[in-house]
């Protein structure tokens, strides 16, 4: 199964975070990436005849604080005209940087109503975009469709090694550009926006999927000692890499921390607040390159582990998005199999949380041992054998959309239980890295393509997460996508997430000794040492 034969749907990411609504946030220095200034030009005469230009920056001044103005040529081609066909009123549209204001385009008329701004999670798996109106903040569309370079590889260790073996940069570069103008021009046309009123757009993604969306070589990201061509990424204008809003908008991309943490680490310590606060805390981020940050305030560590796309819908023979039609609640009693699927219709697959659901269903009712193996002997009439291996029955073929019983293959969960011992072999080992017990953790927040679910309980109770208080245990959802909007609002936040990619340490698993160890025992259901780790789960 490959991305491609999964046909675009509609991305049902909840928004967990909304921008204006949380004051105490720093978040609420409320001042957009790009922003619109209507100004009433008085009108030359002899007596004050200075330029067109000189007449649109004293009025600026009188309003801004920008040390000085800057104007592209394309503004001033037909900036006479404009002016003088306006009766001198116009809207001016600025980026603001390092106390330097850069005009990006004048417009006729009052249109500081018609601006906005798109966030954009560039993951590996899936590319999520949310359009944002600038002037209030307001989140007015989400869209999401799968990777379109997943052709070429489906991790970033494979899609480096097609960039640099073939020299192949443009192609991965115009597919994850092809992915952000569909979703850009689906949200658009849906809330019957102008692409010209889109001005700015904030990107957050890993460092590998940040270079080749600004088309910058990945391949010395790969190799020892795992140095990346940049981690502090300049404003361009989008028309730079063919991103489809205005011409003239600046496109964004959060810095990265590391070789293999990203801008979108960086969003999420942004959107959870970690480096605001004095207690512990750490952000779990599952996805197909799982990211783990523990810190407060004072210090912050951070590392990497390639989980793989399983619990995105990837490697999962019936693995699908967080979409109508996926399976994300399970609930498995007596021999029978209850679940729930977005849009309350027919499943058509199973996502992340489903997966996840599955799982604990399976192990809790003895039906997957100890080390995560389906068993011939057990008398269980959903266990058949299938192409490759025993597969457990879901669904029946009466009940799914397809007409095709939906499984969980032997092959399936194994490649599951690749993905969860990753995930919490990378946080056993940065807590022990801090000289920490789980037990210090003040909370974990857990972000990933889940949608809108996650059973907190079940993910313990399979070894993916720490066995803790539950209640210290948040779902955040897409905590990339998150902060890129944080970033699109605020200058403020931007420049704080600068900072945060500068202080944070990061740990490499490859030279931690302990990490394959700890690898190794994370491979059963909960865990190898479950007594000491996992004492909560019963089953």
């Amino acid at each position: 199964k490959t991305w491609r034969e999964i046909p675009p749907l509609h991305y049902s990411e909840p928004d967990w975070v909304a921008l204006h609504k949380r004051p105490s946030d720093p978040a609420s220095l409320f001042e957009p990436l790009t922003h619109k200034i209507y100004i009433e030009l008085p009108k030359p005469t002899i007596d004050d005849n200075i330029p067109d230009t000189g007449r649109i920056v004293r009025e600026l001044r009188k309003r801004l604080k920008y040390l000085s103005y800057e104007i592209p040529l394309t503004c001033l081609q037909d900036l006479f005209l404009k002016i003088r066909r306006s009766d001198w009123k116009i809207t001016v549209t600025l980026f603001g940087r390092n106390g330097i204001g850069q005009i990006l385009q004048v417009e006729e008329g009052n249109t500081v109503d018609r601006n906005y701004g798109v966030a954009l999670d560039v993951g590996t798996t899936t590319v999520v975009a949310q359009l944002v109106d600038l002037k209030t903040g307001k989140v007015i569309g989400i869209e999401g469709n799968h990777n379109l370079q997943a052709r070429y590889g489906e991790d970033v260790l494979s899609r480096i090694a097609y960039v640099c073996g073939k020299g192949s940069l443009d192609l991965l570069q115009k597919a994850v550009v092809e992915n952000t103008n569909i979703l850009i021009e689906t949200m658009a046309r849906k809330k019957g926006i102008q692409i010209e009123d889109i001005t700015s757009m904030v990107a957050a993604g890993n460092t590998t999927m940040s270079h080749i969306l600004l088309g910058l070589m990945p391949c010395s990201i790969r190799d020892d000692p795992y140095v990346p061509t940049v981690d502090l990424y300049p404003p361009i204008r989008a028309k730079e890499i063919g991103v489809h809003i205005n011409p003239q908008g600046i496109l964004q991309v959060l810095p990265s921390i590391a070789s293999y943490i990203g801008g979108d680490t960086v969003a999420g310590v942004l959107a959870c607040n970690i480096a605001d606060r004095p207690e512990t805390t750490c952000l779990i981020d599952i996805g197909t390159n799982g990211e783990i940050v523990i810190g407060n305030n004072e210090w912050l560590l951070s590392c990497s582990a390639s989980a793989g796309p399983a619990f995105e819908g990837g490697d999962v023979k019936w693995g699908m998005r967080a979409t109508r039609g996926a399976i994300e609640k399970v609930e498995i009693d007596d021999g029978r199999v209850l679940y729930e699927t977005i849009g309350k219709v027919k499943p058509r697959g199973i996502c992340g949380s489903g997966l996840i659901d599955l799982i604990y269903g399976l192990a809790k009712n003895k039906i997957l041992d100890i080390d995560a193996k389906l068993s011939h002997s057990l008398k269980e009439k959903r266990i058949v054998e299938g192409e490759n291996g025993l597969e457990y029955i879901v669904a029946f073929p009466e009940e799914t959309e397809t007409g095709e019983a939906l499984t969980l293959a032997q092959t399936d969960i194994d490649n599951l239980m690749r993905s969860k011992a990753a995930i919490f072999a990378a946080i056993k080992s940065l807590i022990d890295y801090a000289g920490l017990s789980f037990d210090q953790l003040e909370k974990i927040y857990v972000a990933g393509g889940f949608g809108n679910y996650l059973n907190i309980e079940k993910a313990v109770g399979i070894g993916l997460l720490p066995d803790i208080p539950r209640e210290r245990i948040e779902f955040v959802g897409n905590s990339s996508l998150m902060g890129a909007r944080m970033a699109l609002l605020s200058n403020h936040v931007y420049e704080k997430a600068i900072a945060i990619s500068q202080s944070i340490t990061n740990i490499e698993l490859s030279k931690f000794a302990l990490f394959a160890d700890e690898y190794m025992a994370s491979l059963y259901l909960p865990h190898i040492d479950r007594e000491r780790l996992f004492p909560s789960v019963k089953f």
